[in-house]
């Protein structure tokens, strides 16, 4: 049955990847048009598993499966619908299908905890430049600046709440309740290691940290075949220094990862020297001392590098979200879990963000990755293995009838 269930959840999964902001492609931010649409579907499916759904004031869409007894506590089950552009079919939405699949896998049994399948409005941190605003609602820490963050068209996240039809003066009633078993996350792994050990699972330990830092490098514009060298203050030309600097710093710290995902040269014509570039800088690491001091490295050397150049330097920090392990005692289930399916389960640290680094500040939480064919993500040709996912799907199943019995005992 598994086998039959994983075409299903791949088959649903590439159904919802139509539902997009550009035709041809997969791209879809925080409570943009076709989230409307991604909901209605998924709606659907959650009802005809017995659950109750609703859609919170952030945008996320709850699904509640109930539990034997009325004062159940609640198993969240849950991961993010937006995407990043021209996404794959899996990144995210494949953790929700799954969780949507093991409650319609109890046929209408009853848990002696109720499940509620969370599909998060926002993980990706597209449209305003910070991440996590679903799972941020759910743990209770959405605050007032984030709330007032503008994108690109000047829309705060709070008018983007209004214009969904939803209101974020109720945004307290997004919280978790306070009887939560804790939040379980599947999701596919992003990366090659699973594939490289030739397994389709990973339990993750912990999830490393991120910096997300904005910088801006000013200079005057000029005639490009009238301005001397000497005579220059080009801001692309410093950010570019800065930019083969970062990859340096990167490649010499062990386990560091950086990167500068975004460049905008403005007046950006070719025969116009640029007056202004904006750059974005992703930095991560798993010990957060490691990654903090080599983003303040990062920001001395802009600022050398602009003042030598004649440019001013704007740094701004828009994130600085710390490492999170995962809940040793639901890790430990987990990886029996995939034990008791035949399977070798092994330890992943996660350089990817995720939602369950911001779910864990609220409830104890676990994840379990897919393998990632390829290890690519955040690109089209992202896919996942009939046999992974019917991996998964057991794996999940296990996990939650050792809960289950947890609970009985």
């Amino acid at each position: 049955m598994p086998a039959d269930r994983a075409c299903d959840v791949i088959g649903w999964c590439r159904a919802l990847a139509r539902h997009s902001e550009e035709p041809g492609f997969t791209t879809r931010t925080f409570l943009s048009a076709p989230m409307r649409a991604v909901h209605a579907d998924l709606s659907a499916w959650m009802a005809r598993a017995g659950m109750d759904v609703r859609v919170d004031a952030a945008g996320n869409l709850r699904g509640v499966y109930p539990g034997s007894s009325p004062d159940a506590a609640t198993l969240f089950i849950g991961s993010h619908l937006d995407t990043v552009p021209h996404a794959g079919a899996f990144d995210g939405v494949l953790g929700v299908v799954i969780g949507i699949m093991l409650v319609d896998m109890l046929e209408g049994r009853r848990l002696p905890f109720s499940i509620e399948v969370v599909g998060f409005s926002e993980e990706e941190g597209v449209r305003f430049g910070v991440p996590f605003i679903g799972s941020r609602a759910l743990a209770g820490t959405l605050d007032e600046d984030l709330l007032g963050r503008r994108d690109a068209a000047g829309i705060r996240v709070s008018d983007a709440i209004r214009e969904f039809g939803l209101d974020p003066s109720r945004l307290g009633a997004a919280r978790a309740a306070d009887r939560a078993i804790g939040y379980f996350e599947l999701h596919i792994e992003q990366g090659p290691l699973l594939e490289a050990l030739e397994l389709p699972l990973g339990v993750v330990d912990a999830i490393a940290g991120q910096s997300r830092v904005d910088v801006a490098f000013t200079g005057t514009s000029g005639h490009a075949g009238t301005t001397p060298m000497h005579a220059r203050r080009d801001a692309l030309a410093g950010a570019a220094e800065w930019i083969g600097h970062v990859e340096r710093e990167a490649a010499g710290t062990r386990g560091l990862v950086a990167t500068v995902g975004r460049i905008d040269a403005l007046p950006g014509a070719t025969n116009v020297i640029a007056g202004t570039c904006r750059a974005s800088l992703d930095i991560r690491h798993a010990d957060d001392g490691i990654r903090i001091a080599a983003r303040n490295r990062l920001g001395d050397a802009a600022r050398e590098m602009a003042s030598r150049r004649g440019l001013t330097l704007d740094w701004d920090v828009r994130l600085d979200q710390a490492a999170v392990k995962m809940n040793r005692r639901l890790a430990a289930m987990l990886t029996r879990a995939v034990e008791r399916t035949g399977m070798r389960a092994v330890a992943l640290t996660s350089g990817a963000g995720h939602d369950a680094m911001i779910v864990a500040g609220r409830m104890p939480a676990a994840m379990l990755m897919l393998r990632s064919p390829g290890g690519i993500s955040h690109h089209p040709s992202e896919s996942v293995l009939d046999d992974d996912v019917a991996a998964a799907l057991a794996a999940g199943g296990a996990f939650l009838e050792e809960l289950a019995r947890t609970a009985r005992d």
